[in-house]
């Protein structure tokens, strides 16, 4: 994390966590983002910038979606996979005025970078971490856009669009959530004015939160290598270009979708216990007897109690209904809707 902005966001009452940022009980955040409109510092995201004449068409080349239709004023959900088609890192991709910019989860970020330079041998490219010159902000909420334009920012009318206010970027993801890409120096700024606009402040899991009822799911290290992108409703959220040719891993989520093999899904689910249940946990349905029908991709504290979670189930054990967390008898799995439709299996 930027260090200037840690220092402010300590100041402001935030405590920095090995996941994010907290201020208050990740239980009470969770319920503010329910019941209005929350500004977070999204610490738990790392950045790249891609820039040099060459940069657009090595993404095009490693990534799932098509880069070169990235137009200025887009946004694009994308995933860098392995060979075998598993899904290493999910991406969020946007133009700035130097090149592109690449958001994935903080704790792969490093080794994501590493991995994407390999790629560059003699290309005109050049990838660097953009965390300490650019500060993302988010805001959630039935008020985000009136927050935002209020404080002076061009909000797009659609989502995965993009506009610019000068130096800052506000990338819409859907009709509630906002991402603002701040210049590091104007970030203590910019999050006051919306603070003073009527967002309440907020941490990591009350974004999580909006994320996981968005049906949006991030991989983190927890998970790397465990699905392909189809399991993940990538394709259903358009992180997957289908007429853009080759890149890690093509071939496996072509045959996927082309030859009806996908067995699994991504749901939401509420899980009551006490306990927190860790990403990567499986998932167990009579249907598949001891062996595990599925894993938890991302959980965040339920504003009611209990956690929520997006899991990656097979689709049988959906359709009949009853899953269960970490064995047979664990706690039951109760399904709830996600903001798209999975198509019939």
């Amino acid at each position: 994390m930027n260090t200037p902005w840690n220092d402010f966001l300590v100041q402001t009452g935030a405590t920095i966590v090995d996941t994010g940022v907290r201020f208050e009980a990740p239980e009470a955040e969770v319920r503010a983002a329910a019941d209005g409109t929350v500004v977070v510092p999204l610490a738990h995201l790392g950045l790249i910038r891609a820039t040099g004449e060459d940069s657009v068409t090595l993404l095009h080349n490693l990534l799932s979606n098509d880069v070169k239709k990235l137009g200025a004023e887009d946004a694009q959900w994308s995933s860098f996979n392995s060979p075998k088609g598993r899904m290493i890192a999910s991406l969020l991709l946007w133009k700035d005025s130097d090149g592109r910019m690449i958001a994935t989860s903080a704790d792969i970020q490093p080794m994501l970078l590493k991995k994407l330079s390999m790629y560059i041998l003699r290309s005109k490219a050049k990838l660097t971490d953009a965390g300490a010159d650019t500060v993302l902000i988010g805001l959630s909420g039935p008020d985000a856009a009136s927050i935002a334009t209020g404080a002076g920012y061009a909000v797009p009318l659609a989502p995965m669009k993009q506009s610019a206010s000068g130096d800052v970027r506000c990338i819409r993801l859907n009709e509630n959530s906002l991402i603002l890409a701040v210049p590091a120096a104007a970030a203590p700024a910019v999050f006051g004015e919306l603070v003073a606009g009527g967002a309440r402040k907020a941490g990591t899991a009350a974004w999580q939160a909006a994320m996981v009822r968005a049906g949006v799911p991030m991989i983190t290290a927890s998970v790397q290598e465990e699905f392909v992108a189809q399991m993940l409703n990538f394709d259903l959220i358009g992180g997957v270009s289908f007429n853009k040719g080759c890149y890690p891993g093509q071939e496996i989520v072509a045959r996927m979708q082309y030859l009806g093999k996908l067995k699994k899904r991504m749901y939401r689910v509420h899980v009551a216990t006490d306990t927190a249940p860790q990403p990567g946990a499986d998932v167990f349905a009579p249907d598949f007897g001891d062996q595990s029908a599925g894993k938890l991709v991302n959980v965040v504290p339920a504003a009611d109690g209990g956690y929520e979670a997006l899991a990656v189930l097979q689709s049988s054990s959906a359709a009949a209904g009853e899953a269960h967390l970490g064995t047979l008898t664990g706690p039951r799995l109760t399904f709830l809707d996600l903001p798209y439709a999975l198509p019939e299996q």
